[in-house]
């Protein structure tokens, strides 16, 4: 059964929860799941340089962007933070997120976790969730399954992936998102975001 999902009264202040954890995670399958219940929730759409994979769609899953472009972006600071990412560029629009904190909305974000540090030093009363699978051989076999890397990349990946489970002390949550589960997931976000808006000191967002 899904959880009903409501707002607090009492904590009208809207959250930024920031979805991260190591390729392989299953983060965009979990925001998936989130938008096809669709909750009042805002996600934000990053901007990359990387092309789209098969079934991506411009200004759904990413911008996608030139290099040139994002350089402008970068020199316009229109970006709250970006990074180099496996050769390709990624980064998260500033005006989108502030527009849907002020109409009142939740926001979602899906960054890397070299992002979601960045975004806690810069947002410290933003809700860091940190995906992970139950063991690295899981996250080999989801690599391996997507089949658009190069033997190179799928390399690079795995050891990134290990850099990245030494920082799970820097989030606020961490769900195993073992496979198929991906509903017993999304549960367990969307109790993670009634939770803080009923917590007794409300985090209160500033960008």
């Amino acid at each position: 059964m899904s959880t009903r999902f409501e707002f607090n009264p009492i904590s009208p202040q809207a959250l930024l929860i920031v979805i991260s954890g190591p390729s392989g995670a299953g983060k965009d399958s979990v925001l998936q799941e989130l938008k096809r219940r669709k909750l009042p929730l805002h996600f934000v759409v990053n901007a990359t340089t990387r092309s789209p994979r098969p079934g991506e769609v411009e200004g759904v899953d990413y911008f996608f962007v030139s290099r040139h472009r994002f350089a402008e972006m970068i020199e316009q600071n229109e970006l709250i933070e970006y990074a180099l990412v496996y050769d390709d560029y990624k980064g998260v629009p500033k005006a989108q997120i502030r527009q849907a904190l002020e109409s009142g909305k939740d926001v979602i974000l899906r960054v890397d976790v070299q992002g979601a540090q960045t975004l806690r030093k810069l947002c410290p009363e933003a809700v860091l969730v940190f995906l992970t699978v139950q063991d690295e051989q899981e996250i080999v076999e989801r690599l391996d399954r997507r089949s658009t890397e190069s033997e190179e990349n799928r390399k690079l990946r795995l050891a990134t992936v290990r850099k990245e489970l030494m920082h799970i002390s820097d989030f606020d949550y961490i769900i195993s998102n073992r496979e198929g589960q991906l509903e017993q997931t999304t549960e367990t976000i969307l109790a993670i975001i009634q939770a803080e808006h009923h917590r007794v000191q409300h985090r209160k967002v500033s960008l």
